[in-house]
């Protein structure tokens, strides 16, 4: 093989990888708290396989079994408002494995429960445990990850999709056995969470300031935060609407339920790491999210349409997720650039306006279809997805510094390219312009890349430059990808933020 396309080789596999490596190559800190995110928002799929089953055995009707969701959501947005309070006090560590105590010890009250009323007030405790871990898990995701913000967001909801993909096939294989069995199920990897926690995250420094419960409020003053909370809110209507009705319209057994809500949350996976950051690149921040949410309204309103034909139901289920990946990873990075507060701060306002807003949708999408047809929750789910549109583009101009296209984001305020950034550059066009100078172009170039290196004995000038590249040349331009430019560049964002 020439030595040319050696060069172009190595070139492209820098460039392909360097997104994966930076995601991937993190301390094992960071991958405790993605672990015990994992577990965390297995809660919010987790039943969805034994709704139905909940219903019949504990005798239930289905707004009844739908406040299993609408408690843990309400106390989990409501609880959001002293997450800031508590993490300034505790600090970071304290305060998630005090979430995941409270996870742990409410998810195995719910599974030893002997009626409905019970396992709903044990999921408001499990619910005020997950505000106290999620709205800090996000925080320290960021704070110890060497990728920047904005692949620690993408990291961060990986794990939730990842959690509420496992979360429906663990709920239908253990709720196979018995309705008792996730519950007890997450306290056991609960369990585990915590104890790798408290191994594995080191004390982080608490907030300059200590927070009050009306910082959220006040960090709700800025328009641009209070717009994102509030296109939240609409499209986790209709989030909350596909995600805890759509078991009873399906008429499947526990363990076909726990598959097309395994499958769904694969695809949420998927898109939230690998699509949204492409689509996002391409087109955008707020354009993607007007596309998505447009997709996510007519999600719902095909389901209304097919109500009686499950292969459309499971379908438009999955296919659901794909939507919902790429929204969730793009309005929560947005969050954290809309306001300039502590981000611990915005995503407690941003968490406390959707969850609070949102929770309404379990318990009424159960009464809409006992008061008129099974398709209606799904219609209504549909409208609010809607508004959430009319909301994001009613805000759309004090969201202008975080829809721009990622690679515009990499100049400085003023227009200048980051020196280490030209550094990158540069070492990158003499590397392209050496693999062309060893086929017979550019003899001036090879030569001064031979002098950087000692001769080593018959050995070529062509040789030698070749030697440089990848002894010297490449080396540098590597660390300055993988470590220095990232770094540099997120310092420089977060002056912006």
């Amino acid at each position: 093989m020439p030595a040319s396309s050696e060069l172009s080789e190595d070139t492209r596999a820098e460039e392909t990888s360097e997104e994966q490596e930076s995601i991937l190559r993190q301390p094992k800190a960071v991958w405790a708290v993605a672990f015990a995110c994992v577990v965390s928002f297995m809660g919010l799929g987790l039943v969805d396989p034994i709704l139905p089953v909940i219903a019949r055995q504990l005798n239930a009707t289905k707004s009844q079994v739908e406040l299993v969701f609408t408690s843990y959501f309400l106390v989990t947005g409501v609880a959001m408002i002293i997450t800031g309070v508590v993490s300034s006090r505790l600090g970071i560590k304290r305060t998630l494995l005090t979430g995941l105590g409270f996870i742990l010890i409410f998810s195995a009250l719910a599974g030893s429960s002997s009626g409905v009323t019970g396992i709903v007030g044990f999921r408001a405790g499990w619910g005020l445990g997950n505000a106290l871990f999620i709205a800090t898990a996000l925080a320290a995701i960021v704070q110890l990850s060497n990728a920047g913000t904005e692949r620690a967001v993408i990291l961060y909801e990986a794990a939730l999709g990842l959690g509420i993909s496992v979360g429906p096939l663990l709920g239908g294989t253990l709720g196979a056995i018995s309705w008792r069995g996730p519950f007890f199920g997450v306290a056991a990897l609960m369990t585990i969470g915590f104890i790798a926690l408290t191994i594995l995250l080191p004390r982080l420094p608490k907030p300059e300031h200590r927070s009050s419960i009306a910082d959220p409020f006040r960090a709700l003053r800025h328009r641009s935060l209070l717009t994102l909370g509030l296109t939240a809110l609409c499209y986790n209507f209709g989030f909350f609407t596909l995600l805890a009705y759509a078991p009873f319209p399906l008429h499947l057994g526990v363990h076909a339920l726990g598959f097309v809500f395994f499958g769904w949350g694969v695809l949420l996976a998927i898109t939230s790491v690998f699509v949204a950051p492409r689509l996002e690149g391409r087109f955008g921040t707020l354009p993607t999210m007007y596309a998505m949410l447009f997709f996510i309204a007519l999600d719902l309103l095909v389901m209304g349409i097919g109500i009686s034909h499950q292969l459309v139901l499971i379908c438009a289920v999955i296919a659901g997720g794909a939507f919902l990946g790429i929204n969730n990873t793009l309005i929560t990075t947005a969050v954290m650039q809309a306001a300039p507060v502590e981000r611990p701060v915005a995503s407690a306002a941003y968490s406390f306006v959707r969850f609070v807003g949102g929770a309404i949708a379990p318990f009424l999408a159960g009464k809409l279809s006992e008061w008129y047809f099974p398709s209606v929750p799904f219609y209504v789910g549909a409208a609010a997805v809607a508004v959430s549109i009319l909301v994001l583009l009613s805000g759309r101009r004090s969201l202008k510094h975080v829809s721009p296209k990622r690679h515009e984001s990499h100049s400085a305020s003023n227009g200048a390219l980051d020196p280490v950034l030209m550094r990158a550059l540069a070492l990158l066009i003499v590397r392209r312009r050496l693999r062309r100078a060893v086929d017979g172009e550019h003899p001036n170039l090879v030569s001064a890349a031979a002098r950087l290196v000692p001769a080593n004995g018959e050995e070529s000038e062509r040789e030698r430059a070749l030697r440089a590249d990848q002894e010297i040349l490449k080396p540098l331009y590597g660390r300055l990808l993988k470590k220095d430019l990232p770094e540099k560049l997120d310092r420089r964002a977060a002056k912006t933020d």
